[in-house]
């Protein structure tokens, strides 16, 4: 019970960050908050009374709830990581709703898998919708930074580097024919500006889109 609670805490403070966007600062009336979380007026305001005395918002009876500092930072996290969540589908080319299974994997993504998932992704700044990705937190930003060196697509490796490839976020078809290839987790690529080039000197390639689908660890002294 404590982990769908938590996830009912998670969505109201989600979208209280998008009321945030729409109109900054403005309060939003508990009534407006239940249609658009689809829920009675009475759920919202005992929801937005219990988040206010966990400090995530400030509420004034009859006249609305804006997020705390503490209340922003969590629901701008909730916003970024379900956003990311939609561009990680599309780039794996997910023939579902989008939206819906984005709002399940956001509950999922921890503090290392967002890390992960900014790199792979590239650091996008929109979702698939043309909608800005809410920056990082301070210290997602910061372990990016220090990782970004390490770990990044094939697709952002830049020319001349090498890195072992870590993952392939691909169809079970897709990976049987690179792997025929000799591209395999474990083996490491060269990128040239031709193309790139396994550890046993043979050619492959890639087209962008299937390149961003792969994770390498670049190495000190690859590059």
């Amino acid at each position: 019970m404590n982990g769908h609670f938590r996830e009912f805490e998670d969505e109201y403070l989600e979208t209280m960050y998008e009321f945030y966007e729409k109109q900054p600062g403005l309060p939003v009336r508990n009534g407006d908050l239940a249609g658009a979380l689809g829920i009675s007026p009475a759920s919202a305001t005992e929801m937005i009374q219990r988040l206010a005395g966990k400090g995530m918002v400030d509420y004034v009876p009859y006249k609305g709830a804006t997020l705390t500092e503490k209340g922003m930072i969590h629901g701008q996290k909730m916003k970024r990581r379900h956003r990311l969540a939609e561009v990680f589908l599309e780039s794996v080319s997910f023939q579902g709703d989008t939206h819906a299974t984005a709002c399940r994997l956001e509950h999922a993504i921890d503090d290392d898998l967002e890390v992960a998932l900014t790199l792979l992704l590239g650091e996008p700044l929109l979702d698939p919708s043309g909608r800005d990705i809410p920056l990082a937190s301070t210290d997602i930003s910061e372990r990016v930074e220090a990782t970004k060196s390490r770990l990044c697509s094939l697709a952002n490796l830049s020319v001349d580097a090498s890195g072992t490839l870590e993952a392939m976020f691909l169809s079970a078809s897709e990976v049987e024919v690179l792997e025929s290839q000799g591209c395999r987790v474990g083996i490491q690529i060269t990128r040239s500006g031709a193309g790139y080039t396994l550890s046993d000197q043979s050619n492959i390639v890639l087209t962008p889109e299937l390149a961003s689908k792969l994770l390498v660890r670049i190495h000190p002294g690859l590059n």
